[in-house]
């Protein structure tokens, strides 16, 4: 996986969950089961959340937990415009034959707010339906040899699949509203809900430092 959409993950969980530290992070992402399908190595994490944290994209505070010193992570503005930025770009940029960056970028879709998500879904379908007019525009070529056209078959049958789905999206959109005005929430066995409690402890934490 590009180190972008290692980026885009972290960013976006910490975002997600602030202040929260890297034990929080690491279970959080790989309860998505990030190491599967966005081959994200568990032990990258937590040097992924200290290199963002140098470069000034997150914020690290020690605080006292129970008698232990915790390294807690928070976003910062350069950190969110930067956020937003590679979750937009992951969304609106289609490469057919990896999807990894785009299901990243739409487990985050919450934090980008309900226009710009929707504008830029809208922005992937048109090119989406570019992308497909090449898949299909290949298939016909007579020199290929059998098993190529069905690979390529394949290839389209999944944009196409894409296609469908996303218009699926915009036609369940009253749904997806709940996502982005705060209305859902985890139930209350779910690992979130403990890191919501957490998120409590660390903010009162903080404001005594």
């Amino acid at each position: 996986m590009s180190a972008g959409t290692t980026r885009l993950l972290l960013l976006g969980a910490v975002s997600l969950f602030e202040p929260v530290n890297g034990y929080q992070i690491r279970r959080e992402l790989l309860s998505w089961r990030v190491d599967e399908w966005a081959s994200t190595r568990p032990g990258s994490i937590y040097h992924g959340l200290r290199r963002l944290a140098e470069d000034g994209l997150l914020r690290a505070t020690a605080v006292d937990d129970d008698g232990r010193d915790v390294v807690v992570y928070e976003i910062t503005p350069e950190g969110r415009t930067r956020l937003e930025t590679l979750i937009v770009e992951s969304i609106e940029s289609v490469n057919v034959f990896d999807r990894r960056a785009f299901l990243a970028a739409f487990s985050l879709l919450p934090t980008l707010g309900e226009q710009r998500a929707r504008a830029a879904l809208t922005n992937r379908r048109t090119a989406l339906i570019d992308a497909l007019d090449e898949l299909v525009a290949g298939r016909s070529d007579e020199y290929s040899p059998p098993h190529a056209k069905r690979t390529l078959d394949l290839w389209t049958r999944l944009a196409c699949t894409e296609r469908e789905w996303i218009d699926a999206v915009f036609d369940e959109w009253d749904d997806m509203r709940s996502t982005f005005d705060q209305a859902w929430a985890p139930p209350s066995d779910d690992p979130g809900t403990e890191m919501l409690v957490e998120r409590d402890r660390y903010l009162r934490a903080l404001r005594t430092r």
